[in-house]
């Protein structure tokens, strides 16, 4: 058979299977095209914890990795959630284990921080903090942290060193990174700069300092929809993973929107992310596997923080 009938087949299986168990299909930006056209739901990672706390779907199948359809049980205790791939992961989620934030709170306790997680985090490390944030609602977040408390920001300093900018509040950073964003450098995006001297760029704050600086706005992927459709030119350099470019060619169908390169490839893709294909989607949505289960205990710790963030976020 065909790939492209196997693919539409795929879809309609979908589809049906969607409707048989009343479920939703929650997609990250990130995800490839092909799983993007089929989301009930596709945005960041801020929109996608709005819409996995209001579904009244039984079912909810989230298209992204395994933080955030932790997220969407964490707020529905009650739903089903499956993950397409079980080992679809994140390299910030990685860089903070829970016992070792845990350790060094302990070791810290005189200190008395309150502790902002940034979303791309266990569920472990979310039930150990104050508060959650986005990098769409990190600002707001950390101007209503208290003023009489130090901060420790986990765990992607390079989005909290870009947050004490935006606020001129120090906070200490947890030296996690997402290995996608740290492969564009100064050097990759001056290249292509180069190659577009009209471009306008678009970065995402999990990048560098370095590459921060040459960006004409840093900002959320969804922030970067609004940016690309009100930019006064045509062609557009956005630095992030390459998934978003899927979205935003759909939305902004009169740029041209150009992917930002790194040094070892023209445009930037994570391997976690990709690990989600429409076999596995359907394959989970058939079987209602693989679940994404916790402790009971962790997931009401982790609760608090994140109702906190929603609220706030308001």
């Amino acid at each position: 058979m065909p790939a492209a009938a196997t693919a539409l087949d795929l879809k309609e299986e979908i589809l049906a299977l969607k409707k048989a168990r009343n479920a939703v299909i929650l997609v990250h930006n990130y995800q490839s095209g092909d799983i993007q056209d089929l989301g009930d739901y596709v945005g960041d990672s801020l929109g996608l914890a709005y819409h996995a706390k209001s579904t009244d779907a039984d079912v909810i199948a989230f298209c992204g990795v395994h933080f955030m359809a932790e997220t969407a049980k964490i707020v529905n205790p009650s739903k089903i959630v499956v993950l397409p791939d079980a080992d679809a992961g994140c390299s910030l989620e990685q860089s903070c284990p829970a016992p070792q934030l845990e350790a060094y709170l302990k070791e810290h306790a005189d200190k008395n921080y309150y502790v902002i997680a940034y979303i791309n985090c266990s569920a472990g490390v979310k039930a150990l903090c104050d508060v959650i944030c986005t990098s769409g609602n990190a600002v707001k977040i950390v101007n209503k942290a208290p003023a009489d408390r130090p901060i420790l920001f986990v765990p992607d300093a390079n989005l909290g060193a870009w947050v004490m900018e935006q606020t001129g509040r120090k906070m200490d950073l947890w030296q996690g990174s997402c290995y996608v964003h740290v492969e564009f450098t100064r050097d990759s995006i001056n290249r292509i700069k180069a190659e577009y001297p009209d471009a306008l760029v678009v970065a995402h704050p999990e990048c560098t300092q370095a590459v921060r600086l040459l960006a004409d706005e840093v900002c959320s992927t969804e922030k970067m929809i609004t940016f690309c459709k009100n930019a006064p030119v045509k062609d557009i350099i956005v630095v992030t993973e390459s998934g978003m470019l899927h979205r935003l060619r759909k939305e902004c169908p009169d740029k041209n929107l150009i992917p930002g390169p790194t040094d070892r490839c023209a445009c930037a893709d994570c391997r976690y992310m990709k690990m989600n294909t429409l076999q596995k989607l359907r394959d989970c949505l058939a079987n209602l596997e693989p679940r994404v289960e916790m402790e009971e205990s962790v997931r009401i710790r982790a609760e608090a923080p994140l109702l906190r963030m929603l609220e706030q976020s308001k």
